[in-house]
């Protein structure tokens, strides 16, 4: 990762914009994502993660937004990362999230391996920061102690997440580990950040956990985040925090913060709500309207 984060470029932009979980290996979610279009030449386009299983879809929809929005800054979500059976791309772990930033860079396209760039607003500038931490299984169901006892429970329950069987840690033991690893050197850069600088931070997973308390099921949040994150949106100076997974677009609050979940989800998950998602959430200038979206529980 860069010592720094420091912006590489400082320059005038328009909306900083924001969407994740476009799923475009389903077709209809394909459709939606190719009519996909900025308002305005200098919008900004923030992606948290879960663009696609195969190598090919990402880079098809990475390469049609590269092309319309001023700047494209991605985080990855867990399907990115998965080594899908049928993907001519077999790599794994630490091997495939690299040839996913070495893609993006050929595109333009920003990754959390890249100098983080600074979005110039009416109300200054901001630091866009992508990050890439993972889950560690902290996020235990009531009553539950180990993560041994959760992922028991999940199998018991039939609620296992896919990762379990498609998305490998190589070379770090588990996920776990990954894990740690990742939060230990992002945080080491964040602290580097100027920390007069406000701050959007762009995580595919909440960095708190009170969001997936409306799960349908709540031994599924073990996936879905770290607590060594809960304190970064006020310790880092947030001015939001951009997340998806959870396929539960919404704004919420949480020790001031705006926090703006922003997913499309599945066809089966937004077709039944009458309306065409897609369009993505306008992050900044805060427009000071909470999300129009699906408030009920998620599949999960």
């Amino acid at each position: 990762m860069p010592a720094s984060g420091e912006a590489s470029f400082m320059t005038a932009h328009g909306n900083l914009l924001a969407i994740s979980d476009l799923h475009v290996g389903h077709r209809d979610n394909q459709a939606i994502v190719a009519r996909i279009r900025p308002e305005s030449p200098r919008d900004w386009l923030l992606i948290a993660g879960d663009i696609a299983e195969q190598f090919a879809d990402i880079e098809w929809a990475l390469s049609r937004l590269a092309e319309r929005y001023a700047t494209v800054v991605w985080a990855p979500g867990n399907h990115e990362l998965w080594t899908p059976p049928g993907d001519p791309v077999t790599l794994r772990g630490v091997a495939r999230y690299d040839r996913l930033v070495e893609l993006c860079r050929n595109l333009g396209v920003l990754t959390p391996e890249d100098p983080y760039p600074v979005w110039h607003g009416p109300d200054g500038p901001i630091l866009i920061t992508p990050l890439f931490v993972l889950y560690d299984y902290t996020f235990l169901p009531a009553g539950v102690t180990t993560q041994q006892e959760a992922l028991a429970l999940a199998h018991d329950t039939g609620v296992v997440c896919s990762d379990e069987f498609l998305l490998h840690a190589d070379p770090y033991p588990d996920r776990a580990a990954w894990c740690a690893a990742r939060v230990a050197a992002t945080e080491r850069r964040l602290r580097g950040c100027d920390p007069a600088l406000p701050k959007v931070l762009v995580n595919h997973y909440p960095l708190v956990r009170t969001p997936t308390r409306i799960l349908r099921h709540p031994v599924f949040a073990q996936w879905c985040g770290t607590e060594r994150t809960a304190d970064w949106h006020t310790r880092f100076g947030a001015t939001a925090v951009v997340y998806g997974h959870l396929h539960i677009p919404r704004t919420s609050w949480h020790d001031g913060v705006r926090f703006e979940e922003v997913s499309m989800g599945y066809p089966r998950e937004w077709q039944p709500r009458g309306d065409m998602p897609g369009r993505p959430r306008q992050i900044l200038p805060d427009t000071g309207r909470p999300a129009e979206g699906w408030f009920g529980a998620s599949r999960l």
